[in-house]
């Protein structure tokens, strides 16, 4: 929900590029990771904290995506968010994985950190009136609303596991997501008008 929430504010594009990947053109491959191939480093990066497998995750997210363009929709939505879920499903399903969960194990993950993968997306995808008001929506956040939001799009944690891992209630942890999506959802809207 977060994630369908956060792209649908990416601007719409790359229709063409979608039309080529489905008629399995090589060249728009490799467009297609000009394009998007740093910024799904990043965020995988930034889950898996591990440059090594985040290489290698950012070659099967691209594998990945040459695999299922025939199913992609450029109705239903936007190529660039599209290519960035599939990487960070991809970065989430190696941390669940037994690999994954050795390796995270070794390094220990920050615990309060801010989600300044949208600093990146400002340059590369967003615009700057977008950036700053999904920045401003962002700074609206309390502290616990933030850590939340964090978890569930960083780490891909559902709201049980949160309340596990950060020992709330989980009527808590239900009450800071609902509010955070609410002051999102506010803040976004009053920045469309």
């Amino acid at each position: 929900m977060l994630l369908a929430f956060l792209f649908a504010l990416l601007s719409e594009g790359d229709r063409e590029l979608a039309a080529r990947l489905q008629r399995r053109d090589p060249q728009a491959m490799a467009d297609l990771y000009d394009r998007y191939g740093r910024l799904a480093y990043s965020l995988i990066f930034r889950i898996v904290k591990d440059a090594a497998v985040a290489e290698d995750l950012v070659q099967e997210s691209f594998l990945r995506v040459w695999n299922r363009v025939q199913g992609f929709d450029p109705e239903r939505g936007a190529l660039g968010p599209w290519v960035l879920a599939v990487a960070r499903n991809r970065a989430i399903d190696y941390l669940r994985s037994v690999d994954g969960r050795m390796a995270q194990s070794a390094v220990e993950l920050e615990a309060n950190e801010h989600p300044s993968m949208f600093t990146d997306l400002e340059r590369e995808v967003l615009n700057r009136d977008r950036a700053r008001h999904l920045q401003h929506a962002f700074e609206r956040l309390n502290p616990h609303q933030r850590l939340v939001i964090e978890l569930a799009y960083y780490e891909g944690l559902s709201q049980r596991e949160m309340a596990e891992r950060i020992k709330q209630p989980l009527g808590t942890v239900k009450t800071w997501v609902r509010s955070a999506l609410q002051v999102l959802r506010e803040e976004l809207r009053a920045a469309a008008v």
